[in-house]
């Protein structure tokens, strides 16, 4: 089965699961979770976690179990190429994991970087808050038999993936940008969300929240007229005008 077969059966399944699915274990001792990461420019209400994103998958759920089983298959089907770029990719959170679809260095890029920087760290904000609020396992820290990449520690911040969120942020600002690079930019996000799921540090139900944030942040941003001097000249930089 592909793997975009997986992702979605899997994230259905999470959809339409009842609330009230039984936990086969007690949840443990509720911690107090850090202060939200202000928000520079996103407005805090609407990208509150509890207003963005429904929660995981109840632990011990049914679908949980689902979810784990599907990292299993996932990590387990990857090709050492496939594992060496989710490798690569975990050590690239940043605007440099476009550039070969972009067809030039965008680090070298002042303006383009300026911008991308600035919907980087608004992604991370939002994505960061999300899982204080969530306190989600990983899934090598509810199976510890599960091989993963060792990158990501293992306190409770599996949900949504971070690199995602900033995956997704990047290539819907950048296919702004560039239009004629939309459906590359997209492809090449959804392989940088499935990489956090071969590495086995992330779900697919993560990286499926993790699009809403991607997409939402750079909507938001994109749309901010503070941003409009920032935004005409990445679209400068990058037409070579």
């Amino acid at each position: 089965m592909r793997a975009s077969h997986l992702v979605g059966a899997a994230f259905a399944v999470w959809l339409l699961a009842p609330s009230a699915m039984a936990q086969s274990a007690s949840p443990a001792a509720p911690v107090a979770a850090p202060a939200p990461r202000a928000l520079l420019y996103l407005d805090p209400v609407e990208f509150a976690p509890a207003n963005l994103l429904p929660p995981p998958p109840p632990a011990g759920s049914l679908v949980e179990r689902i979810d784990l089983e599907t990292v299993r298959r996932i990590g387990a089907a990857a090709t050492p190429q496939r594992l060496a770029q989710a490798n690569w990719d975990g050590d690239h959170e940043d605007p440099s994991a476009f550039s070969a679809v972009m067809g030039r260095d965008l680090t070298a890029l002042p303006a383009t970087m300026a911008l991308l920087t600035l919907v980087q760290e608004e992604a991370d904000r939002v994505a960061a808050n999300a899982k204080d609020h969530f306190g989600r396992l990983r899934p090598y820290a509810l199976d510890p038999a599960l091989p993963h990449c060792g990158k990501g520690s293992k306190a409770a911040r599996a949900y949504p993936s971070g690199h995602a969120a900033i995956g997704f942020a990047l290539a819907w600002t950048l296919a702004r940008l560039e239009p004629a690079k939309t459906l590359a930019l997209l492809e090449r996000a959804g392989d940088y969300a499935m990489s956090r799921v071969i590495c086995g540090v992330h779900y697919i139900s993560d990286t499926s929240a993790s699009q809403v944030i991607g997409t939402l942040v750079s909507d938001r941003l994109m749309a901010d007229p503070r941003l409009t001097d920032r935004i005409a000249a990445a679209r400068r930089e990058l037409s070579g005008t």
